[in-house]
C-alpha cells in the first residue's frame, strides 16, 4: 500500500474487529472521553454472539458475579429488548432472569438479532457525538510500523475493496483469527505448544502450529408443516460417509464422543418437544445439556411466547456433526475455501437431518425442519431448494486464533481443577477480570479428539494483554497470551468482553499518562492505579472462596 495516497482517518483508539472484545473496548475507550474508529467485516456487530449466532457460554454464577459490569448492562439489555417488544407471556415477561429461548447451554439463549439491537444501542450516543466512527464492513489489508510500534492499518471495504488508512497511537487487534499479528509483524504463536516449552500435562511432546481447534458455520431452524428439504449439497456424499477414527459412527448421525468422557455417546433429537421452558435447568455444572440437541442451544421456545406468536421452537445448530476440522483456517493460502468447505458440511448436516436422521418412530428424515436465514441475518425464511449462499451464519464460529506472544502466558496449569485442587487457580498480581469454563477443546486438525479438563474459577492476568516487544498493539480477544489448551477456556462470551473492555481502558490510561502497557504492568504504582481504575468501571479482579467444575 506504500505511495498510495489513501483516504486517511485518525483517533486516539483504532480497534479493529467488531466482535464482543471490540465493542467492549470501544464502549471502554468511549466512556473515557477518547476518540475511536472501530472496524468490522461483516454485517453485523457482535461477533460470535451474532454473525456467528451462538449464544452465549457463561458459568454457573453468570446472574450473581464473575463478569463485568457492562457485561452485565449487556445480558441485561437484551432481557429488557424482550419485555419491550416481543410477546411474551405473563409468567416470562415477570421472571428475573428470563431465558427466552429456554436452551439448556445457556441461562440466557436468544435470537442473534436481538444482540444486535443492544449492542447497537450502547453504541449509539457516542456515534451521535461524532467521537466513534464504525467502518462496516471493512477488514485489515495492511499496516505500517515504526520499530516497535504500530502507526497506523489500511483497511478495505469487503465488497467494494475501498481502502482507507487510519492512524492512532493505540491500536487493538480484536478480530477473529488476530488478524492484525502478522500485518504488523507482532510475534505471535498458532496451535498447539510443546510441553516441554509450557510444561502442560495435556500438552504434545512436540510442537504442532498447524493442530488447531475446528470451526463451525452454524444455522438456525425450526420445525413445520410441510416439505422444507434444500437441494443435495455437492459434496453429501462425502460427508455422509466420513467418519473419523474416534467418532464411533459417521460424523452425520446422532452419536459422537462425550467431550468429557470420550465415551460414545447417543443424543436425542426432538423438535418441539412441548416442553415446560421453566422446568429447564441450564449449568453446565450440573449436566452439559446436550442429551436433546433440539433444546441444546435453543434461541426462541415457543411457549415463552403468547400462543400463535411462534409456529416452532427456534433451534441454533452448533453440534459435533458439523464442526470441520479437515484442515486450518489460519496461516493457509485460502482460507476462503476453507470456510466454503465447513458451509458444505453445515449444509450436508441440514439435508441429513431433512433426509436420513433417524426417527423416534421408526422413520427417517425431519422434512419439515426449516433453515431460518432471517435469524441470522442471511436470507429469508427457506422454502427449500438452493441455499447454498444464504440461510446459514454470516460467519465461522471462530474457537482458536492466532495469540501473542506475550509478558505471560497462562498455561493449563495455572487453572485446572486436577492440578490446582482446593487451592484454587493461580492468583496473579496483575489481575485484570475474572472467568470461569472447563478447559473445553473440540477435535483439532491434527486428528485429536476432544479435551475436555475441569477448571477452577480463574484470573486475567494483564501480562497475557502484552506483546513481549510491540509497545502499542493490545490484543482485545482470543488472541492473548494463552496456549491452544487454556484459550479453551479464555475464548467464551464473557472473557472476550473482558478481555476486550481491559484493552479500551489500559489504552486510555496509558494515553492519559504517557506510559506503555508494559510500564504499567512492571511499576507497581500504575499497576495498583490501574486496577483501581479497573474496579472503580465494576471489573472483578477476584472470585469469591467457589470450586471449579
Amino acid at each position: 500500500m506504500k505511495g498510495q495516497l489513501l483516504p486517511e482517518m485518525q483517533a486516539e483508539v483504532l480497534i479493529v474487529g467488531g466482535g464482543l472484545g471490540g465493542v467492549a473496548a470501544a464502549l471502554a475507550a468511549l466512556r473515557a472521553g477518547r476518540s475511536v474508529v472501530l472496524s468490522e467485516e461483516y454485517d453485523w456487530l457482535g461477533g460470535q454472539l451474532t454473525s456467528q449466532a451462538v449464544p452465549p457460554d457463561e458459568h454457573s454464577w453468570v446472574e450473581q458475579f464473575g463478569v463485568t459490569a457492562s457485561y452485565r448492562k449487556l445480558r441485561d439489555g437484551i432481557r429488557d429488548y424482550y419485555r419491550a417488544y416481543y410477546p411474551l407471556t405473563d409468567r416470562a415477561r415477570q421472571a428475573t432472569a428470563l431465558n427466552p429461548g429456554a436452551g439448556h447451554v445457556s441461562r440466557l439463549c436468544h435470537e442473534p438479532r436481538v444482540a444486535v439491537a443492544v449492542l447497537e444501542a450502547m453504541l449509539a450516543p457516542y456515534r451521535g457525538a461524532g467521537r466513534l466512527r464504525l467502518l462496516q464492513p471493512y477488514l485489515p489489508v495492511g499496516a505500517d510500523t515504526d520499530g516497535d510500534r504500530v502507526t497506523g492499518v489500511t483497511l478495505a471495504h469487503r465488497d467494494s475493496g475501498e481502502l482507507v488508512h487510519v492512524a492512532a497511537p493505540y491500536v487493538l487487534d480484536a478480530t477473529e483469527t488476530g488478524e492484525l499479528l502478522p500485518l504488523t509483524g507482532t510475534e505471535y504463536v498458532t496451535g498447539f505448544e510443546s510441553r516441554g516449552e509450557t510444561g502442560e500435562p495435556s500438552a504434545p511432546d512436540e510442537a504442532q502450529p498447524e493442530n488447531m481447534q475446528a470451526f463451525s458455520v452454524c444455522f438456525a431452524v425450526d420445525h413445520v408443516d410441510g416439505d422444507h428439504t434444500i437441494d443435495r449439497p455437492a459434496r453429501y456424499d462425502f460427508w455422509r460417509a466420513y467418519q473419523p477414527p474416534y467418532w464411533g459412527d459417521r460424523m452425520l448421525s446422532f452419536r459422537s464422543p462425550n467431550p468429557r468422557t470420550l465415551e460414545i455417546s447417543e443424543r436425542s433429537f426432538t423438535p418441539n418437544p412441548d416442553d415446560d421452558p421453566w422446568l429447564v435447568m441450564a449449568d453446565q455444572r450440573l449436566s452439559p445439556g446436550d442429551g436433546n440437541l433440539w433444546t441444546f442451544r435453543r434461541i426462541a421456545a415457543r411457549r415463552s411466547f403468547v400462543p400463535g406468536s411462534y409456529d416452532s421452537d427456534i433451534c441454533l445448530v452448533n453440534w459435533p456433526m458439523i464442526d470441520y476440522f479437515e484442515h486450518p483456517l489460519i496461516d493457509v493460502p485460502d482460507p476462503a475455501h476453507q470456510i466454503a468447505a465447513a458451509r458444505e458440511l453445515s449444509l450436508s448436516v441440514l439435508y441429513w437431518l431433512q433426509t436420513e436422521a433417524p426417527r423416534a418412530d421408526g422413520g427417517t428424515g425431519f422434512p419439515g425442519l426449516r433453515l431460518r436465514g432471517d435469524v441470522t441475518g442471511t436470507g429469508g425464511i427457506s422454502t427449500g431448494g438452493d441455499v447454498a449462499h444464504s440461510g446459514l451464519a454470516q460467519a465461522p464460529y471462530i474457537r482458536e486464533a492466532r495469540r501473542i506472544r506475550a509478558e505471560y502466558t497462562v498455561v493449563e496449569q495455572d487453572l485446572s481443577l486436577a492440578v490446582r485442587g482446593d487451592k484454587g487457580a493461580a492468583s496473579y498480581p496483575d489481575a485484570v477480570g475474572v472467568g470461569m469454563y472447563r478447559i473445553d477443546l473440540h477435535p483439532s486438525t491434527g486428528g485429536d479428539n476432544y479435551v475436555d479438563v475441569a477448571s477452577c474459577p480463574f484470573e486475567i492476568p494483564l501480562g497475557a494483554l502484552i506483546p513481549r516487544r510491540v509497545e502499542n498493539l493490545l490484543p482485545a480477544g482470543k488472541n492473548i497470551g494463552t496456549t491452544h489448551i487454556t484459550n479453551g477456556s479464555y475464548r467464551l462470551h464473557p472473557v472476550e468482553w473482558n478481555i476486550g473492555e481491559v484493552a479500551g481502558l489500559l489504552a486510555d490510561f496509558c494515553l492519559a499518562r504517557r506510559v506503555t502497557p508494559r510500564a504499567v504492568r512492571y511499576t507497581p504504582g500504575l499497576l495498583a492505579e490501574f486496577q483501581n481504575r479497573l474496579a472503580d468501571e465494576g471489573v472483578e479482579l477476584r472470585w469469591p472462596d467457589i470450586a471449579g467444575y
